[in-house]
């Protein structure tokens, strides 16, 4: 049991103990007085009137600090699914080694290569999770130099569409390097923010990316928010031979010039795919790591939500505090009774004598 203080702590101390104290001295004192007098065959009915009153002041007192209890309501909280979608937008996605374009060379030396670049995978199989899971909450949660929440949980499945079909890489110029775990801080914060809002939702979390890194910073782990993921994925792009870039300057231009390569500026950078890198994610967030090299299917990725099995773990019990004064204002509504009662018989005394 705890109070849940409606009159504040102090206001009912500063209240209550001064009129208690005065009520105990009078009772004391009463009673002291009187056994002086008459010791035995004193009468009491002064002191335990004012006994009475000393209890009225401790029950008005703990009403006001209204006591509360802890309670549960087995099934009260909602039930259904939120999924994040973790999504790189470096550079390195706009290498062209994803799906089924025809093979092309696109430099001298160079083995051919698609040309569809990482990020139209992404844009896929977005697409096509959110399709296998109708009616559940969607959020996008993108990184490149900076991570950012670009779609907040919704249930509407166009809006993922749409930002799925007009997400492009970062601009060029501005590229910072590459960190995969950018997007940790911004993912935690709202992967707790839901799980606070409704604690028996399923959470999955689909990361999206070639696991490439280029800072010099050692990633952090994604292990700490683990217990708040109930699954997803872990999907790679691109492959460990790599593949060139297109510059990005804010337009798409399919004919923009490949990234350079900074130890060879006549030749175009490679980006290489970090499986390794991925499957670490992965084993950190306690989920499967998906290699993506075609618009393949999603649907087996999501086959073994179980939304009864969910509700049956206890997470979709609610705890709330329940208010327990109604004793205490019974118990003070019989002391008030018989403090009017002992007033009327006084006022009625002091009537006949006059």
């Amino acid at each position: 049991m705890s109070a849940r203080a409606v009159v504040p702590v102090v206001v009912v101390l500063v209240t209550a103990l001064p009129v208690l104290g005065l009520c105990i001295a009078q009772a004391l004192g009463l009673g002291l007085r009187r056994g002086r007098v008459r010791r035995s065959d004193a009468p009491r009915a002064g002191t335990w009137t004012w006994w009475r009153r000393a209890a009225l002041v401790v029950v008005l007192g703990v009403v006001g600090l209204t006591p509360t209890v802890a309670v549960t309501q087995a099934g009260g909280a909602r039930v259904g699914v939120q999924l994040w979608f973790v999504v790189d937008r470096t550079g390195s996605m706009a290498a062209e080694d994803w799906g089924p374009g025809d093979p092309v060379v696109r430099a001298p030396g160079l083995a051919p290569v698609p040309a569809v670049q990482r990020l139209d995978g992404v844009r896929h199989d977005v697409v096509s999770l959110a399709g296998d899971v109708p009616g559940a909450f969607y959020s996008v949660v993108a990184f490149a130099d900076e991570a950012g929440t670009q779609l907040p949980l919704t249930d509407d499945a166009t809006a993922v569409r749409a930002w799925a079909q007009t997400v492009t890489q970062e601009v060029t110029a501005g590229s910072a390097g590459t960190r995969r775990d950018r997007a940790l801080e911004v993912l935690e914060r709202s992967l707790r923010d839901a799980q606070d809002r409704d604690p028996g939702m399923v959470r999955l979390v689909f990361y999206l990316s070639d696991g490439e890194q280029t800072a010099d910073e050692e990633p952090g782990t994604f292990a700490s928010i683990a217990p708040l993921v109930d699954g997803g994925a872990v999907l790679g792009y691109g492959t460990p031979a790599g593949a060139p870039m297109r510059t990005y300057d804010g337009t798409v231009d399919p004919e923009a010039d490949y990234i350079p390569d900074p130890d060879d500026p006549s030749r175009p950078a490679l980006s290489r795919a970090d499986e390794p890198a991925l499957r670490q994610v992965a084993a950190e967030l306690g989920v499967p790591y998906v290699h993506r090299d075609g618009p393949t299917s999603t649907a087996d990725l999501v086959a073994d939500v179980d939304l009864d099995a969910v509700a049956a773990d206890g997470r979709t019990d609610v705890s709330a505090r329940r208010d327990v004064v109604w004793p205490f204002a019974l118990a003070a509504g019989v002391l008030l009774a018989a403090e009017a009662w002992t007033w009327a018989r006084a006022s009625s005394r002091w009537r006949r004598r006059r």
